[in-house]
């Protein structure tokens, strides 16, 4: 009886952890995307300028980078679609403590370029699986 009871309680609050309110991301998936296609997007929008893949010299424009924001590479924990996509869509929402200066940020607005009105849903839709791509989870040992 004492394991129902813990049972029902867990149940109850992992249902109450879900948000249902009207921001929820509840049940919002974009399409697949094609990783190839994104990384022609990735070069088309200059986004080397600013961003550094590790090991991906192949991405890297002739000048110096403006920033090096770093994307990809060894990561205790891979970025998910919807951290990846909200990163493209409002660069500002949250921004790594790494990137907090004055070099990448005035006064907690990202220096990110706005790609919203230039940038078509598909385009993001692959840009976005071809960076997803690009992580790589370090073994928990």
């Amino acid at each position: 009886m004492k394991l129902l009871h813990t049972m029902l309680i867990a149940a109850a609050l992992s249902i109450s952890a879900c948000d249902y309110s009207p921001k929820s991301s509840l049940g919002f998936r974009l399409p697949d995307g094609n990783a190839e296609k994104g990384q022609q997007i990735f070069a088309q929008y200059q986004c080397a300028s600013c961003h550094v893949i590790p090991g991906r010299d192949d991405l890297k424009i002739d000048s110096e980078p403006k920033m090096s924001v770093v994307i990809g590479g060894m990561t205790t924990q891979v970025k998910t679609y919807g951290q990846l996509v909200t990163s493209v869509i409002n660069p500002s929402h949250r921004i790594s403590r790494y990137y907090r200066s004055e070099e990448y940020s005035d006064d907690g607005v990202s220096k990110m370029r706005n790609y919203n009105d230039v940038m078509t849903v598909s385009e993001l839709i692959d840009l976005v699986t071809f960076l997803q791509s690009q992580y790589e989870e370090m073994p928990n040992y």
